[in-house]
């Protein structure tokens, strides 16, 4: 049993009720591809999507906005050869504040579960776990 066993193949949910290092071991069992960002030093939303860009890699055009953000996460590729493509998104720390809002959070995470719905159509996991910085 892993930690996958109990997760939907496509989920956004929060990291507080699951261990980040079993996480981290189950999506190298499962061949997925591990996509995680630290957001503990990111202070507002233009902080928060440079740093989702350069974690993730995403190419010099994406354009720091919600909407390229969509983009480039539908674009990237499950690792090669595998039984079961996905990923596993791990949003650490996500900042709470007046540059970074409750609304800006849910809009963010709403990216996210709409690429969930995107990689579902494709028959990929996309998991998705977040943490809120206090």
């Amino acid at each position: 049993m892993t930690a996958f066993t109990n997760i939907p193949p496509h989920a956004v949910l929060p990291l507080g009720a699951y261990d980040l290092d079993e996480l981290r071991k189950c999506t190298v069992r499962a061949d997925q591809r591990l996509l995680f960002v630290d957001l503990s030093e990111a202070s507002d939303k233009q902080a928060v999507l440079a740093g989702i860009g350069t974690a993730f890699e995403l190419p010099a055009h994406f354009g720091n906005n919600l909407d390229a953000l969509y983009d480039c996460v539908t674009d990237l590729k499950p690792l090669p050869n595998t039984d079961q493509p996905g990923f596993v998104v791990i949003l650490r720390d996500i900042p709470q504040n007046e540059g970074f809002t409750v609304d800006d959070r849910n809009t963010l995470l709403d990216v996210f579960r709409d690429a969930a719905e995107f990689f579902y159509d494709q028959e990929t996991a996309f998991r998705v776990f977040y943490s809120v910085k206090r």
